[in-house]
């Protein structure tokens, strides 16, 4: 265990984090609106509007000027909700009903939101289209888990049974025995334009059943705040309505920075600090959100932006957050050169190594490659040249900050010999990487696998 995984390890409490919490029970006993909009949480919103709010009077600019919103059922709802528009309400209450509406999320949205104004009529047909999606296959992925808690939780009063089925299958069937054990042995990663599923899951769970699901795995949940925050490429990517932060992508070199993922990323950090404000993690995403020039103004981010933003929540600066993050349990390891724009960035992921320098970026592979990288806060050397390496010099002589070495077998024992220490054994993470700390400067470092 490295010096960084034991801080981890034992800033939480060992019987949290082996432990395999449960809610007490699936059956919802909260009052409309049930989903996300707490009463907190729509006091706010409502406040905003009464103050105009820069984003507030983005929103409602963009629904009286009738701008074509991606999403417009929930939209319509979310306007429904913070203003009392009921003509609002009642056009997400038509989408709803209408033949082309598929979307389980914002179906569930709808019925639970626009409740005090949908005819009985209405509210059968919407809740017969919940309820046979709460009662279909058991969820495969993040957001199957997420449409039918949603689902489940908007026709909880009126199909209670259904409702607390499908409640524990999402937890039991897919959260317990899939998707945890998924991620402990990282088989599974969550890729930031996922983690907005993620977020609105365990914001679902928590408000209606009284359970955090970062319970069941601690150790992660702690970490992937700053981890999701470094896996973002340095350079912002200017559009006509705003500059977004282009989350860490395999396909990038393929297709190019997709914005509709670059969105969602955004979304589940909004969704992350109203999820928890006060863990040091999300603080520190809190001042990494709260740059003007990257709050959504566009039809597609703009109802998002006006639902989890909370602008006056403190935050502290990201520039506090190392810039070399590795992800022991997942194998992913993130650094920059530095917090501006220009900077340097290596990312690890998917066993696959980009670098991103001069405004693009390159795939490279770990197994092959030979010089190692250096981008001033770490230094990363590859395991066909790491049997024996010296460690930079740096200009003030110092020890380098972070060594790590990748593309090392998965999983294995090694053995780390440095110029006038003793031999000490370090495991490989799941993604073959192995972080070494402090080595001093100019050191010779030896790597060797036991023979045992």
């Amino acid at each position: 265990m490295t010096r960084r995984a034991a801080i981890s390890f034992f800033a939480l409490p060992v019987v949290r984090l082996f432990g395999q919490g449960r809610p007490e029970s699936f059956r919802v006993y909260s009052e409309n609106p049930r989903i996300f909009l707490r009463p907190q949480r729509l006091r706010l919103l409502r406040r905003e509007r009464e103050r105009e709010s820069l984003r507030w009077v983005q929103f409602d600019t963009l629904w009286t000027g009738n701008a074509p919103f991606p999403e417009l059922g929930w939209v319509a709802a979310l306007r429904y909700q913070i203003a009392q528009d009921e003509t609002a309400g009642r056009t997400a209450i038509a989408w709803a009903l209408s033949s082309s509406a598929t979307d389980i999320r914002q179906l569930a949205i709808i019925a639970d939101w626009c409740q005090p104004i949908i005819s009985k009529a209405d509210q059968t047909r919407l809740f017969a289209r919940l309820q046979r999606a709460a009662a279909g296959p058991a969820p495969k992925t993040l957001s199957d888990a997420r449409n039918l808690a949603m689902a489940a939780v908007a026709i909880s009063e009126a199909h209670p049974d259904v409702s607390e089925k499908a409640l524990r299958d999402a937890f039991e069937t897919f959260w317990l025995r899939s998707f945890i054990p998924s991620i402990r042995d990282a088989k599974a990663r969550v890729p930031n334009n996922e983690a907005c599923a993620l977020m609105e899951l365990l914001h679902v769970i928590r408000d209606n059943l009284n359970f955090d699901l970062r319970e069941t795995f601690p150790a992660w949940f702690k970490e992937y705040p700053l981890i999701h925050l470094m896996a973002h490429y340095p350079a912002p990517w200017p559009a006509s309505e705003n500059e977004y932060r282009i989350p860490a992508d395999k396909e990038i070199q393929k297709n190019g920075p997709d914005l509709s993922k670059a969105v969602l990323s955004r979304v589940a950090e909004l969704a992350m600090v109203a999820y928890d404000s006060n863990a040091s993690e999300t603080q520190l995403l809190q001042g990494f959100l709260m740059n003007d020039r990257f709050a959504m103004r566009g039809t597609r981010g703009i109802p998002y932006e006006m639902m989890w933003a909370n602008p006056y929540q403190p935050g502290l600066s990201y520039y506090h957050v190392p810039l070399a993050q590795h992800d022991e349990i997942g194998g992913q390891l993130f650094v920059r050169s530095s917090w501006e724009d220009d900077a340097s960035w290596i990312g690890f992921f998917d066993g696959q190594l980009q670098l991103f320098a001069d405004g693009s970026v390159t795939q490279v592979d770990p197994r092959l490659a030979h010089q190692p990288m250096d981008i001033e806060e770490a230094t990363v050397f590859f395991a066909r040249d790491a049997k024996q390496f010296r460690v930079p010099k740096r200009a003030d002589n110092e020890a380098t900050d972070d060594v790590f070495i990748v593309g090392l077998e998965p999983k294995r024992p090694y053995h780390i010999e440095v110029d006038g220490q003793e031999m000490v054994e370090e495991h490989s993470d799941p993604g073959g990487i192995i972080y070494l700390a402090a080595l001093p400067a100019s050191a010779q470092v030896r790597l060797g696998v036991p023979s045992y």
